[in-house]
């Protein structure tokens, strides 16, 4: 089975109040929606957050669902290059999550691909993360 994983992290300042917002694919279909405010978090914390998130998510489920592939689908270019590989990470803090991130990806029991797409293409992503900010205010 192959998953698709879209996933948003954002903040209302930067850093400021922040949300993720996890959209999983199952076989091509929207299956399963997790949101959740996260406290105060720059908009690059909270993306790696999502990502985390939605790792442990799979972590606790992948002996059921069996993935053969897991696509990442992200509209945020540093995350996904910096998870690739392909970009240098000079912030500790950035560091230190994607190290987290890495670590969870290896558990996994099939192969991982990170794509970058553009925000018009994860706005249902986008719409979880706002759903949970709106519903932290009250």
């Amino acid at each position: 089975m192959n998953l698709v994983i879209n996933t948003d992290g954002g903040s209302r300042g930067n850093p400021g109040a922040a949300a993720i917002g996890i959209l999983i694919c199952l076989e091509g279909k929207p299956s399963i929606k997790l949101k959740q405010a996260i406290g105060i978090a720059t908009n690059n914390e909270a993306e790696y957050t999502a990502v985390l998130t939605a790792l442990n998510w799979l972590l606790s489920k992948s002996t059921k669902l069996q993935p053969t592939q897991i696509t990442w689908k992200l509209d945020s270019k540093l995350v996904v290059e910096q998870l690739s590989r392909k970009w240098k990470i000079k912030d500790d803090r950035m560091y230190a999550l994607a190290d987290r991130c890495w670590q969870k990806l290896s558990q996994l029991p099939c192969p991982s691909h990170f794509v970058h797409i553009p925000r018009e293409e994860n706005k249902a992503a986008d719409k979880l993360v706002n759903q949970a900010l709106d519903e932290s205010k009250s």
